[in-house]
């Protein structure tokens, strides 16, 4: 067993999908402690960790969290970079953070442009969503391009027949200055 998801129920990684115990290190990963990863149309509020990313991969180490990706953009000042955050989503009934984005029989988003996204004490606000391979993401310029006051979320995009995933799943938002909210 590799952890439980949001409902208590154990997880089990595909052969081969863990990290080893270097990489595990390299991560520096902590599963809290950064606030909460909360975006209220969905319902979705689960603690904000941190990790890095680590040769080129992404792997939050947990089921329950959203993790800032601390060596990408600018996790800390979002004014003037972007901010990176990835969480699980998983299959065979399993709940991770990145179910609640995305609607499993369609692959659409569940978060509309215009939704709240709160990471930690930041609000923003979506502005869209869409899908990606996993075998382009890495070289997906527009979507590691540090642009000042942006939000971008990854998951992957789980399959309705319980299959790998063979997509992400990635969320944009950027951040609410004074005056843009709600009156």
């Amino acid at each position: 067993m590799a952890g439980t998801d949001l409902n208590g129920r154990p997880v089990r990684l595909d052969p081969g999908a863990g990290l080893s115990p270097q990489q595990k290190r390299a991560q520096d990963a902590e599963p809290d402690g950064e606030g909460r990863f909360v975006v209220p149309s969905v319902g979705l509020d689960v603690p904000l960790g941190s990790m890095n990313e680590v040769g080129g991969s992404v792997v939050p180490p947990g089921f329950t969290s959203a993790y800032r990706i601390a060596n990408l953009g600018t996790p800390t000042a979002p004014g003037t970079g972007t901010v990176y955050v990835a969480m699980h989503s998983l299959r065979w009934g399993a709940v991770g953070p990145g179910n609640y984005l995305f609607a499993l029989d369609t692959g659409t988003s569940r978060v509309a442009p215009g939704a709240a996204v709160l990471v930690g004490g930041d609000r923003y606000v979506v502005d869209g969503a869409a899908t990606v391979p996993k075998a382009e993401l890495p070289d997906a310029a527009e979507i590691w391009a540090d642009v000042p006051g942006r939000l971008v979320v990854v998951t992957c995009l789980e399959k309705p027949d319980n299959s790998p995933a063979v997509d992400n799943f990635v969320l944009t938002a950027h951040l609410e200055l004074p005056g843009d909210g709600p009156e």
